[in-house]
């Protein structure tokens, strides 16, 4: 069992099943409206299960869904959870102009804020988009006021990631210490890098091996960890989607019934709070990427 010597971070990106990159060349944005949305009955049970284990979590949040359920950003944030920006339609970074991706995630944050009243800090990247390409984005969300992007995976996918990349808290910006960038988290083993942020790899590895890395950032990197997942995530009733490959509906679909359960685990094995409160007045390491 975990000594819980350290608060960890608990994030969730809101988007709903039909608006995850793996479907993109399947469903059209333009017929999102269209599709029967299940985001708000996710997002009850989860605020209740919150609720339950007393923790306060970090809402990355489509703009999309914001628009179209503000009673849902207003409740959140009168929970004590903190609002963050996930980008208005799930648009990655790489497929985005500079001037393209500064006008969303202004237009976000503008209108996170207007619905919630409360100041919008943070930004995730849809599917941890901000790779060599586009390191652009940090200077981008800095100049747009945000203070943090959590937005880099630092391990090698076929989808994302800078694999060199900073496994903790840094700050990509050398003019500007006071924005900083935190990477999901991994943890090494032997050299190599472990996914251990949550996500697909939290359905795929059995939970005593999520677990197992969590603690060993936890004491041997004695950092805390940042863990994410997806609304869609604790929802095995959503519409299937056909059409898509093996390796698609595999990564889409393990484990959709087991997430809840491997949740209430975690929570109970560690402590966790919101991402503002654990990293903004962190101490860290001035490292812009090359």
């Amino acid at each position: 069992m975990n000594k819980k010597t350290l608060c960890n971070a608990f994030t969730i990106d809101v988007e709903d099943y039909f608006q995850v990159s793996a479907f993109e060349k399947h469903i059209r944005r333009d017929d999102w409206p269209t599709l029967p949305c299940r985001i708000e009955q996710n997002m009850t049970r989860i605020l209740a299960l919150l609720d339950e284990y007393n923790i306060k979590a970090t809402f990355f949040t489509l703009g999309w869904i914001a628009e179209r359920y503000p009673k849902l950003i207003q409740e959140l944030v009168a929970c004590g959870h903190e609002l963050a920006s996930h980008g208005y339609s799930h648009i990655r970074v790489t497929q985005q102009e500079r001037t393209a991706f500064i006008k969303d995630v202004r237009h976000t944050k503008a209108l996170l804020e207007d619905i919630s009243g409360i100041e919008v800090l943070g930004y995730r990247a849809a599917s941890y988009s901000i790779d060599r390409t586009c390191l652009w984005a940090h200077a981008a969300l800095y100049e747009s006021g945000y203070r943090y992007s959590s937005s880099i995976y630092p391990i090698h996918h076929d989808l994302y990631g800078i694999p060199d990349a900073p496994r903790f808290v840094y700050q990509p910006l050398l003019d500007h210490p006071e924005f900083i960038e935190i990477p999901i988290t991994t943890a090494d083993f032997f050299g190599h890098r472990i996914p251990a942020g949550g996500g697909g790899y939290f359905r795929f590895f059995p939970y005593w091996f999520s677990r197992f890395a969590i603690e060993r950032v936890n004491s041997q990197d004695k950092e805390s960890a940042l863990f994410y997942f997806h609304p869609w995530e604790i929802d095995p009733e959503q519409p299937k989607q056909t059409g898509i490959n093996l390796k698609t509906r595999f990564r889409h679909y393990l484990n959709l019934h087991r997430t809840e359960s491997r949740l209430r685990q975690l929570f109970t094995d560690f402590h966790w709070d919101r991402m503002d409160r654990i990293f903004l007045d962190k101490t860290i390491n001035n490292h812009a990427i090359k």
